[in-house]
């Protein structure tokens, strides 16, 4: 699991970190355990987010032949939209950051560049 921010010891992820992890997984709709391996989540962690997040509106839940669905909402690709430009303000010149905030992982930044 890739870590990002200035201290690499650090293995912590802060909560908004994994709140807009979860909603770029869920971007065009997944299933929880999806979200749960891809965000690296236990099953007790994913199911107090997704409470969360579906009580603010960051998510949405759709049942579609039995499955539950879980889609980042309006708000959701709002606030994710919004987490970056803040991570975008916080890079140095030299690409490092200011704090330990740590950004999603390239691989999940990169599938969606246009929202930059």
């Amino acid at each position: 699991m890739n870590h990002w921010g200035l201290n690499p010891s650090s293995k912590r992820r802060d909560r908004l970190y994994i709140i807009a992890e979860v909603l770029e997984i869920a971007r065009e709709g997944t299933l929880k355990t999806q979200i749960m391996y891809r965000a690296n989540l236990s099953f007790t962690q994913l199911t107090d987010y997704l409470k969360f997040m579906l009580k603010i509106h960051l998510l949405d839940k759709i049942v579609e032949n039995d499955k539950e669905i879980y889609k980042a909402t309006e708000k959701g690709l709002d606030f994710l939209q919004r987490y970056r430009e803040i991570t975008e303000l916080l890079k140095t010149e030299d690409n490092n950051y200011k704090t330990n905030v740590k950004i999603p992982p390239p691989h999940l930044l990169k599938r969606n560049q246009n929202l930059l």
